[in-house]
């Protein structure tokens, strides 16, 4: 039973994120194309526009290396416990995302704010997920639990969001 009202809180909770995170960044983006016409491209727009791609293709791999069964398969010690599989997968992912910090000078606001929610997400649902967790919980039960809520609620990940939003704004620069 606890488990089935933490999956029903998760996915709430994702639901009501990821619900105010496409409104928040619709309406910037609606904002930012009204004060903002484009630029004619000449040279050093062109190199610029090569940087905006190369950082949009970053991040793009960065929400993949950060989805959790992705992390949980590159990442999976069979010999940790619930609490340092859970530290490996958080520290993980903080890795990742200051690996690609910097891309956010290349790419729209709006861009950058849905991969730091994505991830913030995915650190929230580790957390909830292992507070669950009885104190002599596995690494692996730890896994298998957040596979598990991955499969019963898959829009309970925001990756494919924030992924189309990356890539149709990259296609947007071509």
């Amino acid at each position: 039973m606890d488990s089935n009202l933490l999956i029903i809180a998760v996915v709430f909770a994702v639901l009501v994120a990821g619900t105010l995170a496409f409104l928040f960044l619709k309406q910037r983006k609606e904002l930012k194309a009204a004060a903002n016409p484009k630029p004619t491209p000449d040279e050093t727009g062109v190199s610029t526009r090569q940087l905006q791609l190369q950082a949009y293709e970053r991040l793009i791999l960065l929400t993949d290396r950060i989805a959790l069964p992705n992390l949980i398969q590159r990442v999976n010690q069979p010999d940790l416990n619930a609490r340092e599989m859970q530290s490996l997968l958080i520290h993980s992912i903080r890795q990742e995302f200051e690996h690609n910090i910097t891309q956010q000078i290349y790419v729209s606001a709006e861009a950058w704010d849905a991969v730091r929610n994505y991830k913030e997400q995915n650190l929230l649902i580790i957390n909830q997920v292992a507070s669950y967790l009885p104190p002599e919980a596995s690494g692996l039960d730890l896994n298998k639990h957040l596979l598990e809520l991955l499969v019963q609620s898959p829009k309970a990940s925001l990756q494919n969001i924030v992924s189309d939003a990356l890539s149709y704004e990259a296609k947007k620069l071509m």
